[in-house]
């Protein structure tokens, strides 16, 4: 597995296909692989789809001490460099979305083109808050229920009553497993503030909100959007989940904003 280098710390990557490079961040305590590997294939046709795991993901390397947007998305820009031959195209998801939109501010010669999926510009949000915080708490005290309380916050409703027992059988056991990275994200998600970062973004931006994220309510996606000068606005009717949920959709807006030209 090819690495870059940043700050001292070995970022590990994949890539897959053949084209300019589409580099691929992924949310909170999951792989790359884990949240984009199921849709890779619809990509590698135009471009090289590249998936890096920033520090609390994979085998990267973990920092010392907090763990901040700034440090990732340093990662990111590594991997950005080594992997593409040009500036990239980044997509992020969730708070890989937030790290995806300091990346496009902060270098910005490595960024040609940025989709910023269920991001948030700032964590103060009192809801938010409270959700990070019950997410923490129940992680702590039983993992089996935290996993099942995250799986209520994470799809929505229809979606969840649509797969039926067996689905939700399959669906929970499928979670993957709590790690120490996964609490550091967790940690990140309930400071992370990125708007004094989003008007310095100059690289055509598509943020898509979600209709029924309860995780990170739309109208946070339309405070991206609005920060971010000249930004496109797309909306799917999923919860935070749409990678999962939707993925579909997801793909056909990206391909649309990234890839028809």
């Amino acid at each position: 597995m090819p690495t870059a280098t940043a700050d001292g710390a070995a970022v590990h990557y994949t890539t897959r296909g053949t084209g300019p490079a589409l580099v691929l961040v992924a949310g909170t305590g999951l792989t790359a692989e884990i949240t984009y590997g199921h849709l890779v294939p619809a990509f590698t046709d135009r471009r090289t789809a590249v998936l890096p795991d920033y520090a609390g993901s994979g085998a990267t390397t973990e920092p010392a001490g907090e763990l901040t947007v700034e440090i990732l998305a340093n990662q990111i820009a590594a991997v950005a460099e080594a992997a593409g031959d040009g500036p990239v195209d980044l997509v992020g998801y969730s708070l890989g979305a937030v790290v995806a939109a300091a990346v496009a501010a902060t270098h910005t010669h490595l960024v040609r083109r940025v989709v910023l999926v269920a991001g948030w510009p700032s964590s103060d949000d009192s809801r938010m808050v409270l959700l990070n915080d019950v997410w923490q708490g129940l992680e702590r005290l039983d993992h089996d229920l935290f996993n099942k309380f995250l799986q209520l916050n994470v799809f929505s409703t229809g979606f969840l009553s649509a797969i039926g027992h067996d689905g939700m059988a399959q669906l929970l056991a499928g979670a993957p497993p709590i790690t120490e990275g996964m609490r550091r994200h967790m940690a990140l998600d309930r400071v992370a503030d990125v708007r004094e970062l989003l008007p310095k973004i100059t690289a055509p931006t598509l943020v898509v909100g979600l209709t029924h994220d309860q995780v990170v309510p739309i109208e946070h996606a339309r405070a991206l959007h609005a920060a971010i000068e000249g930004s496109r606005f797309a909306e799917i009717g999923s919860g935070h989940g749409v990678v999962f949920e939707r993925p579909d959709e997801l793909v056909t807006v990206i391909r649309e904003f990234l890839l028809a030209d």
